[in-house]
């Protein structure tokens, strides 16, 4: 199957009620970067949160290859910055200061294998298992950015390790492969997102300031979202791959 086939499709995924597909059972985000919590997931959380369902964001890398050649924010000053910013989005949310956790891997060389991976799984199936949670959300396995691609990998062997754990696959950075690029088939739901959890999740995006804004003015080279990128996450649903275990 093609890319721009599956991704047409999953804008057309049937409607499935959030608590019945969780399962009345707390979940768990594994986001490769912060801030993708909040645009792929952020809808969902926040509803999740509002109907008393409690879940955790596990955000894998440190976030500082966003802007590498910045001098006023250095790599420490800037995983610092991203951290808080990944904590006010949680807490836009609703969820709990203890519902996030930071494995800082380091950005843009996040490891699928070795030792740093195992650390990353071994956390993420404690997680699972403190929390007891159901049901695993991780980026799309063919999201065109190695982060992404490492942080399916890690999720796919928590979910081999762990208990009755189901996969759930989100999309960020898919729309910029070519439709032609060949891809798993995978069915899928979408989880509506009524006004209320829409502007919990704006605003949690907006608190990524780093990312969205001119925050951080001294390196060209820096990341920024577009206002068209932004755009693609401001829907009244969101859609997830399910993964075949």
């Amino acid at each position: 199957m093609t890319a721009g086939d599956l991704l047409e499709a999953a804008h057309s995924f049937q409607f499935r009620s959030l608590r019945e597909q969780l399962e009345d059972r707390p979940f768990v985000v594994v986001a490769p970067h912060p801030d993708d919590e909040s645009l792929a997931c952020g809808g969902l959380i926040a509803d999740a949160c509002r109907q008393g369902l409690r879940g955790t964001v596990v955000i894998v890398s440190d976030g500082v290859g966003s802007h590498p050649n910045s001098s006023a924010y250095p790599p420490d000053r800037l995983r610092s910055l991203r951290e808080g910013e990944a904590r006010r989005a949680a807490k836009e949310l609703g969820l709990r200061p203890e519902e996030i956790l930071f494995l800082g891997l380091p950005d843009r060389f996040v490891p699928c294998e070795g030792e740093e991976a195992e650390r990353a799984i071994g956390v993420i199936v404690h997680c699972t298992r403190e929390i007891g949670a159901r049901s695993l959300f991780v980026s799309w396995r063919h999201d065109p950015h190695c982060d992404h691609q490492a942080s399916y990998w890690i999720a796919r062997e928590v979910q081999r390790r762990a208990d009755e754990l189901r996969l759930f696959e989100y999309v960020v950075w898919g729309s910029t492969l070519p439709p032609s690029t060949e891809v798993d088939t995978l069915g899928g739901f979408r989880i509506g997102i009524d006004h209320a959890a829409r502007e919990k999740k704006r605003r949690a995006i907006a608190t990524h300031r780093s990312q969205t804004s001119d925050l951080i003015d001294d390196d060209p080279a820096g990341f920024r979202f577009t206002q068209s990128e932004l755009g693609r996450f401001d829907l009244p649903y969101e859609f997830f791959f399910e993964s075949d275990p």
